[in-house]
């Protein structure tokens, strides 16, 4: 069977991003092929599919096949699950992280001039979006928060390099609409996230 073909069939039925050494361990040590030889065959995989409506993604955990972003609006239309709709909030707090970890809720709050909200950090927290990488040594020993590897897969990037400028960011978010009485809303229901 070609290898080509047997990587194809792993990365379907994974539902994941698999690394390099997860493919290789997908072949007895005797029948393993060289890391060359499976790039090579990735680099073939990927080619093959540019006509298709699927893609193959390298994301920092690995690689993965995946549904070509211009087919989401019809492929949304499978899935009851409403994508959710973050807060002003709990974009600002996730991008504070991303942009300038590892980060305490303290230098959060100093960028943000409000308190951060309990259940936003742990959200993040519970999508494995973010998590604890040490304590800065300080008085009370705060936790340092930072993002994870399925943060990246999530938002299909490879590396925190692939973010956008963070100008950009701050532009793209200031062009969503948000309530007049935001500030308001989140001290009044700091458990609101979505």
């Amino acid at each position: 069977m070609e290898l080509k073909t047997i990587l194809e069939a792993a990365l379907l039925a994974a539902g994941r991003p698999l690394s390099l050494a997860e493919l290789e361990n997908l072949f007895a040590e005797d029948e393993r092929p060289e890391p060359a030889e499976i790039q090579t065959a990735l680099a073939e995989l990927a080619e093959d599919c540019r006509s298709r409506a699927v893609e193959l993604k390298q994301v920092a955990s690995g690689y993965r096949l995946q549904i070509r972003e211009a087919f989401s609006p019809w492929v949304s239309r499978l899935f009851e699950e409403r994508p959710g709709r973050y807060s002003r909030a709990f974009l600002e707090t996730l991008a504070i992280i991303a942009y300038r970890q590892p980060v305490t809720r303290g230098d959060i709050e100093d960028i943000r001039g409000v308190a951060v909200s309990s259940n936003i950090v742990r959200t993040l927290q519970e999508r494995g979006w973010i998590h604890v990488v040490g304590h800065k040594e300080v008085p009370g020993r705060p936790a340092l928060l930072a993002t994870t590897r399925h943060f990246l897969d999530y938002f299909n990037l490879k590396s925190l390099e692939e973010l956008p400028p963070l100008q950009e960011f701050i532009d793209d978010l200031a062009l969503q609409p948000a309530p007049q009485d935001q500030v308001a809303t989140e001290n009044a229901n700091p458990e609101s996230i979505e």
